[in-house]
């Protein structure tokens, strides 16, 4: 039987070993972590590298599933049948990483493998539209003042649809 965790010692929580993924002794090197584990590596402060180093020596799981984080940000960049092999690998690698997270992540992804595969096959995404759908709700919040769907619409074939009527006295 472990020791209780000390994160969250009022809830009375399960004994160390499945309460939390970070031991006690390893918390001390977390702090404060969250953004160097977030950021583009290119774009680290010093602070923050140091922290990586840090989390390196101390607490080898975080470190390993920050390496598999990036490694996945790395290969979606790269389309074709490089990028179909290096996923392969990648999905192999992290269902042996012993990091219960990452085989999660990794069966996931295998189940949209064909989907994956069309997007490194062709390079397009979603992005777009996700970006013309965030536009067009903004647009709805600001046309709650509106008499009439019609302004709505008008203002999205503006702003959105590519119509640039002429301007009178230009």
């Amino acid at each position: 039987m472990g020791s209780r965790c000390p994160a969250c010692p009022a809830y009375g929580c399960a004994p160390w070993p499945t309460c939390s993924p970070t031991p006690p002794r390893r918390a001390s090197s977390c702090k404060g972590a969250r953004w160097a584990l977030r950021k583009n590596p290119g774009r680290l402060s010093d602070t923050q590298k140091a922290t990586l180093a840090s989390i390196q020596a101390t607490n080898r799981p975080l470190y390993r599933a920050y390496l598999l984080k990036e490694q996945f940000r790395e290969l979606i960049k790269i389309k074709g049948e490089d990028g179909k092999l290096l996923l392969a690998a990648w999905l192999r690698w992290a269902a042996r990483s012993k990091i219960p997270a990452m085989a999660k992540v990794a069966k996931k992804i295998r189940r949209h493998l064909p989907e994956l595969h069309n997007t490194l096959d062709s390079g397009l995404s979603n992005a777009r539209v996700e970006a013309t759908n965030t536009h067009l709700r903004v647009l709805t919040r600001r046309a709650y003042g509106y008499h009439s769907p019609d302004a709505l619409i008008a203002i999205a074939d503006l702003t959105r649809g590519g119509l640039c009527p002429p301007l009178p006295g230009r």
